[in-house]
């Protein structure tokens, strides 16, 4: 009867160890190219995502005109998570992504924000004061919010004045360091960078109106280089899930 025992045990650790080793194999890398608004969001999902499938997010972020551009000259690249819609619907249509796989993940905001405690009102009137130097944005012909900002200033009538104080970083996370360093007093940034669990994580800041910009749609797509492995379209599914959306929703984002 020991012996017995002693063979149930033994073989339900090897059940154990076994399913444990097919675990691991069948665990996959992705690699995702995303956005450099989404770091944070994206850094707290590649987390949840490893934990509930095992398959591993390997990220890169930057602007989303670069991350075209090197997705176009063959940068291998899983998925492509962008700052807009435009950019994954241009790689659909030259044919260097999975038809029918793109979708929004994500609605940002703009925020125009400063370090400094309050620098920026909750009116934007910081901007027609005038009362500084530099104001920080991201390159609008690279990033989307870039561009989000010059058609803010342009709505507001502000932006020939404050043409010649525009800093630009090559992303929305230059932009946002220029701001953070002090090399600009304020800039436009996104919300997802200076807002976590429903709050502003510090400084001072103007959400600015959604009537202001066109809206920000976020959209992820699979890219060809992906479309045969498992881990890819793991990710995206996860990124429509529940868990997903508790994260992104944390940051500022919407739905759509």
């Amino acid at each position: 009867m020991k012996r017995f025992d002693s063979l149930l045990k033994t073989g339900a650790v090897t059940l154990v160890l076994s399913l444990a080793f097919i675990s691991a194999a069948q665990a996959r890398e992705v690699s995702a190219a995303v956005a450099a608004n989404f770091t944070g969001p994206m850094q707290a999902l590649a987390v949840a995502f490893e934990q509930e499938t095992g398959h591993k997010a390997v990220l890169s972020f930057g602007a989303t005109g670069q991350f075209y551009a090197q997705i176009k000259n063959g940068a291998p690249f899983d998925v492509f998570l962008a700052a807009d819609n435009t950019t994954p619907a241009k790689l659909e249509a030259e044919g260097v992504t999975v038809s029918g796989s793109r979708f929004t993940y994500a609605i940002g905001a703009l925020a125009l924000w400063s370090a400094k405690e309050g620098f920026v009102d909750d009116k934007g009137a910081a901007l027609s004061k005038g009362a500084f130097a530099h104001l920080a944005i991201a390159d609008p012909e690279k990033a989307p919010y870039g561009a989000a900002a010059v058609e803010t200033l342009k709505s507001l009538g502000q932006y020939e004045r404050l043409r010649s104080k525009l800093v630009m970083g090559n992303n929305i996370a230059q932009a946002y360091q220029f701001v953070t360093t002090g090399n600009a007093p304020l800039g436009f940034v996104a919300l997802s960078q200076i807002y976590k669990d429903g709050k502003l994580t510090g400084g001072s800041v103007w959400i600015v109106p959604e009537n202001l910009y066109k809206p920000i749609l976020q959209d992820a797509v699979l890219l060809t280089k992906g479309k045969d492995n498992p881990a890819a379209a793991a990710l995206l599914q996860f990124l429509k899930g529940p868990k997903a959306a508790a994260i992104i929703k944390s940051y500022g984002y919407q739905l759509k």
